[in-house]
């Protein structure tokens, strides 16, 4: 993986409310490790969810086995998590610039992510006023945890979902991230499934039940 590159912004899909009317809200949504942004912009039909904007951005980093695949940061075990301080400040300033390019604010914004992703979405969202957060087969990165008392920015909520089966990221993974956020006092729903890694159907459901109870919240 090479970081010597300087990326300014990120390369992203944007799938746009399908009312043709301004946004309700933002749902940004990260792929994991060797996908890409079409991985994930194929599910927005079937989030019912015709009010809301959909960006999918691309992880910075090329990935080492899949020519089309992207990456957050490299996992391989001599240099594992190279890459991620570049990745998480891009994409926090990617996502505080949001709001100029939409009109829509953090505070409507819901960030999600799938393995890789969600481990990007816990590290850079829970340090920023969002909506909420999805997290899909995803883990809690070394110290991602904001310390309570160093700032003033309440968590948002978040929903965590994992596969009983996964053997890329171990169901564990999910049990101690929402352990960890229950100790800080951040609100968390956190569901199971009889699955591998993957995304099926019904968390789909949950993920636009989750969508729109935030947002009844924020109005």
């Amino acid at each position: 993986m090479n970081n010597g590159s300087k990326y300014l912004s990120l390369e992203f899909i944007q799938v746009p409310p399908t009312t043709g009317k301004v946004p309700k809200g933002l749902i940004v949504a990260l792929h994991g490790w060797g996908a890409n942004a079409e991985d994930l912009a194929s599910l927005a039909p079937f989030l019912n969810l015709p009010d809301y904007q959909f960006l999918f951005p691309n992880a910075p980093f090329p990935h080492p086995y899949s020519p089309m695949g992207r990456a957050w940061y490299d996992l391989s075990a001599e240099n594992m998590y190279k890459g991620l301080a570049e990745s998480r400040q891009l994409l926090t300033d990617w996502l505080l610039s949001l709001e100029s390019s939409t009109g829509v604010p953090l505070s409507r914004t819901v960030l999600s992510g799938f393995s890789q992703g969600g481990a990007m979405t816990l590290d850079v969202g829970l340090k920023l006023p969002l909506a909420g957060l999805v997290v899909m087969s995803g883990y809690l990165h070394p110290g991602a945890v904001p310390d309570a008392t160093s700032t003033t920015t309440a968590s948002p909520p978040v929903l965590i979902m994992h596969g009983r089966y996964d053997q890329v990221v171990p169901l564990r993974a999910a049990l101690k991230a929402k352990e960890t956020l229950e100790l800080l006092e951040v609100a968390v729903q956190y569901y199971e499934f009889d699955m591998g890694h993957e995304i099926q159907l019904p968390m789909l459901e949950l993920i636009r039940n989750f969508v729109v109870n935030t947002q009844v919240t924020t109005e």
